[in-house]
């Protein structure tokens, strides 16, 4: 009884332990993209700052910039979902 009631806290510790690293690995898979949007805006808003008359563009191409990188950061959560189980 003893040995069987071991086995199972063994069990459950392990299945805690892999949501932990699950969801350390998608924090530092978030860290990329973060730093990658924040260079994005930044240097969109630069453009902006430099010619107002090109504000339209540069808007445009900053939103492509986010979406793509932003999409790094749901394949990384997707990835570690998928290791889970």
């Amino acid at each position: 009884m003893l040995n069987v009631l071991a086995q199972t806290a063994a069990g459950e510790m392990v299945e805690g332990l892999k949501a932990i690293g699950a969801g350390l690995g998608y924090g530092l898979a978030a860290i990329g993209p973060g730093i990658g949007i924040g260079t994005v805006v930044g240097n969109a808003i630069s453009a902006m700052a430099r010619q107002p008359e090109s504000a339209g563009m540069a808007r445009t191409t900053m939103f492509l910039g986010i979406a793509f990188t932003e999409a790094l950061a749901l394949i990384g959560f997707v990835v570690f979902i998928l290791l889970l189980p």
